[in-house]
Order: structure tokens, then C-alpha cells, then sequence
């Protein structure tokens, strides 16, 4: 049943290219929506026992002089993925209710983002993953450099280079293996022996293909250009998707197809991500534009899921699979918050700018919505940044008990740029020149009669909030709900054995 969602989503974005434009975004919405409901009921639906193994669900022979086949499959780890796909990809259409610009152009390629992601989780074929992965580059572009807005040409072509870098690495990794192995299917490739000269080199070009998109330091400029440059939906689709289609195809390609090279490299990787954790939050702390802010938190917290894969052990890997999760929610409720509630109103994100303008008494439930965002950001117990990071901060101490020390500094950044982001955005002092009218944002009376910009946040916002939230707390309050799928289908991986 979960093959659906590759369906629903294909199907809706073709269906977008023939309807009216006062169409286009309720079938958008159904859409996601179906492919959301189609994860939860496979969450439930699917026993713990067959997620413990990358169970096939669909295989068909595609080129079969090749070797290729239409093969999918499903264990916790991609589920999870799929799960959290869908949270955004609801989220971000709700986000984008009254996009005026060429709505359908824009949906169309929102979900081809959406169905290209589902495909990367689900493949269990290497080219057929390769294709889907590759596929999520073009919309990607077109979604920045037409809907983006500060340097979104320069950040939409970055993004698009880098992606294709890693991409290159990524096909050489493939032949590598197709030619040494003969089969591209995943579950064969995972029990083939490799020999240890073609696995030390062959591990990292694939790895840090796939990480490129991940936002491995030092190939990680693209993410906060990109997430600057990008509308709200494309900020949400990065941050949320489209960086856990690197970490995810890394663990599940390189790391399990290469073991011996994964051991010989790994404490490479731990002192990457370490390095990577510690640097963007220190260049977060020294930014003044809040996407930029968020942009750079997102490196610093996809460092810790970098850190959970080094550390080889159930624990820190699966806590990095739930950080994947935790911070695609908790990252696309950030980039809505900033992006669409407070950018499209204010029309501004100068942290010293916003400072004077008191916005938590003109945005009630952004100020609300941003301080959850950040105390999950945080890792405040309760939140699922928490379950995530002391999972693999308890992994890493068996394996590198001074990068848990190290990277204690970066979390001690985290709380102080998340803070400060969170005092200057919403709860600065106002200026004495700026004065509040009813039901319009706090901005000079001359620029807030010329703009006319209601306030009031639209019920599509609160929906789509409320959605990240409660997803972000559900899984705080009860990891166990995912940790359960999780956790036996890292310990089927063969990097372990």
C-alpha cells in the first residue's frame, strides 16, 4: 500500500498540468494529503516484524538485459522517511494556500519534489533510486529561481550545481558496484563481498555524494544560500525532505553496501560532523537574516545525524534516523514561521529590524508557533529533538566519547543563536516611532497605510503549524512509536555485523 504515495503524488502533478488554476491548490492538498494518510495507515498496518527487514512490495522487470527492475520495498527506516515526507509536503501546501503566481506551474513541481522523495525512500533498485533522486533536482531549481526571492537565481543554479557534483559521485559509486557485482538490486548488492581495495575507495565517493546533499561540512554552502533564496515551500521542502534524501541514501547504499570501507572512514565522517555541528552553529549565532539563522541551524543539526551514522551502533544510528525525522519537522516549521508568517508580513527579516516592532503582541500564534519551533530546536525534553540527539549523544559515547564532549559546545550555540533569534524576532522592545493599529503589523503609520497587510494569520497557517507541532511533540511524548520501527531494521543493516 505505501507504493501509493509514489502513485497519488505522480498522478496529482499530472492532473495539475490540465486543470484551472482555482483547482490547483485543493489538488494539491488532496494529494499530499492522500499520501500522508497512505504512511500513517502502513505505520500501523504493517507489522514491526516485517519492518525489521527491507521487505519487497513491488518488483517488475524494467530493463531486463540490464538488470533493472521496478523494485520497491519497505523497512522502519523508510517508513519513517515517508511518514515525515508527508508531514511536510502537507504542511508546505498549506503554507502556499494563496500563491497567485502561476499556481499550477508552481504545485507541479512542488509534488514532483514530493513523489521524486518517496521513490528515493522506497527504491530498492540503485538506479531506479538514482533515477528518483536525480529527478528531484530540476523542480527543485525551477521552485527557487521563479517563486525564490533574495539572489534566487544565483541560489536556485548553487544548489543545482552542487547537487549535480554529488550526483556524479554518485553514478561512479553505482558502476563500481553494478560492474564488480552484476545486479543493481539493493538486497542482493547488500550480501555481495565486496573486496576491501574497491570498498575503501568506492565507500567514500558514494558517501560523500550522497552527503553532499545532506549539507556535509565543508560541501554545505548551498543549504543556507538555497534556503534564503527559496519561496516557503521550497525552504520546507529542503530542510524538511530533500537534505534527508542524502543522510538516508548514505546509510542505505553506502554504509550497506561498503561496510569495510564505512569502518575504515567512519572516524573521518565523526570529526566531519563534528566540525560541522560546531561551525554552523557559531556562523548561525553571527547572522542578522533569520532564514539565513534557521539555514545554518539545519547544517548544525544534520551534523548530529552525520555523528549517530559514525558511531556504528544500534543506538546512535537509529537515533539519527529519528533526528532525520525530528528535524524535517522541526525545520519546515521554522523556515513557515519566518518565511510566511513573519517575511510576508513584514516584509523584512533583519533581526535588528524586527526587534522594534513587537511582534508577539501583532503575531500571537507565530510568537507561539516560533518559541515551540525553538525549544524542539533546542532539544527541550518532551520535544523529538530531545529523543533524537540524547539517542545519539548515548551512541557516541561508546564509540567517541570526546566528540560528545566537543559537540557539547555546539549545542550550547545551538540554545544561544536559537534565542537570540527568538528575543529579536518576536520579543524585542518597540520602537518609540512605531505604533500598533488594529488587526495591521507594528511599522511606521505611514508604510502601514501605503501596504495595508492584515495581520491576522489564516487558517490554512494554523493548520499547517498545528500539523509540524503536534508531530513534533507526539513524537517527543512517545518515541517509542518509531524507535520500535526503527531500531530491527538497523540492526538487519550488514555494517553492524
Amino acid at each position: 500500500m505505501i507504493a501509493w504515495t509514489i502513485y497519488i503524488t505522480f498522478a496529482g502533478a499530472v492532473l495539475l498540468v490540465f486543470t484551472p488554476r482555482a483547482f490547483a491548490r485543493w489538488i494539491a492538498l488532496g494529494t499530499t494529503a492522500a499520501g500522508l494518510v497512505t504512511s500513517v495507515i502502513a505505520l500501523f498496518q504493517i507489522s514491526i516484524v516485517d519492518l525489521a527487514t527491507f521487505k519487497t512490495i513491488v518488483c517488475v522487470p524494467w530493463v531486463p538485459m540490464l538488470g533493472m527492475n521496478y523494485h520497491l520495498a519497505v523497512d522502519g527506516i523508510s517508513l519513517t522517511m515517508a511518514l515525515v515526507t508527508g508531514l511536510v509536503a502537507v504542511a508546505s501546501v498549506l503554507f502556499s494556500w494563496d500563491v497567485e503566481h502561476r499556481p499550477n506551474e508552481f504545485f507541479f513541481w512542488l509534488l514532483l519534489v514530493v513523489g521524486g522523495s518517496y521513490g528515493v525512500f522506497l527504491s530498492a533498485d540503485l538506479f531506479l533510486l538514482f533515477l528518483f533522486y536525480e529527478l528531484v533536482i530540476v523542480p527543485k531549481y525551477f521552485l527557487i529561481a521563479i517563486w525564490g526571492s533574495t539572489n534566487k537565481e544565483y541560489g536556485a543554479m548553487k544548489l543545482t550545481l552542487y547537487s549535480f557534483f554529488g550526483g556524479a559521485l554518485v553514478f561512479i559509486g553505482i558502476i563500481a558496484a553494478y560492474v564488480t557485482a552484476g545486479s543493481l538490486d539493493l538486497q542482493q548488492l547488500a550480501q555481495f563481498q565486496f573486496t576491501p581495495q574497491l570498498q575503501c575507495w568506492a565507500f567514500p565517493v558514494l558517501f560523500i555524494g550522497f552527503a553532499v546533499l545532506a549539507g556535509i561540512w565543508p560541501l554545505h554552502t548551498w543549504a543556507p544560500t538555497g534556503h534564503v533564496a527559496a519561496p516557503t515551500a521550497g525552504s520546507m521542502l529542503l530542510a524538511g525532505i530533500v537534505m534527508k534524501l542524502g543522510s538516508y541514501a548514505g546509510l542505505r547504499v553506502a554504509m550497506n553496501l561498503f561496510p569495510q570501507g564505512f569502518q575504515a572512514w567512519r572516524v573521518w565522517i565523526a570529526v566531519l560532523a563534528v566540525i560541522g555541528i560546531v561551525y554552523a552553529a557559531g556562523v548561525a549565532l553571527r547572522q542578522r537574516d533569520l532564514k539565513f539563522v534557521i539555514g545554518y541551524s539545519s547544517v548544525s543539526h544534520m551534523g548530529f545525524v552525520l555523528l549517530g551514522f559514525a558511531t556504528a551502533n544500534v543506538l546512535g544510528v537509529s537515533g539519527a534516523v529519528l533526528q532525520m525525522f525530528s528535524h524535517g519537522v522541526i525545520g519546515a516549521l521554522l523556515f513557515a514561521v519566518a518565511g510566511r508568517m513573519v517575511y510576508r508580513r513584514t516584509h523584512t527579516r533583519d533581526l535588528d529590524t524586527l526587534s522594534d516592532m513587537g511582534l508577539s503582541r501583532a503575531l500571537p500564534f507565530a510568537a507561539f508557533s516560533f518559541v515551540i519551533a525553538s525549544a524542539a530546536s533546542m532539544g527541550i525534553p518532551g520535544f523529538s529533538g530531545f529523543a533524537a540527539e540524547i539517542t545519539i549523544l548515548i551512541g557516541a559515547w561508546k564509540a567517541y566519547p570526546l566528540a560528545v564532549w566537543i559537540t557539547g559546545t555546539g549545542m550550547v550555540l545551538v540554545a544561544a543563536f536559537t534565542l537570540r533569534a527568538l528575543k529579536k524576532s518576536f520579543f524585542g522592545e518597540s520602537a518609540s516611532e512605531v505604533r500598533t493599529q488594529k488587526g495591521r503589523v507594528l511599522v511606521d503609520a505611514d508604510w502601514n497605510e501605503q501596504q495595508n497587510i492584515t495581520v491576522r494569520i489564516t487558517m490554512a497557517e494554523k493548520c499547517g503549524a498545528c500539523l509540524l507541532m503536534f508531530a513534533t511533540l507526539a513524537v517527543g511524548l512517545y518515541p517509542k512509536l518509531l524507535l520500535d520501527r526503527v531500531m530491527p531494521a538497523v540492526e538487519a543493516m550488514r555494517f553492524l555485523k
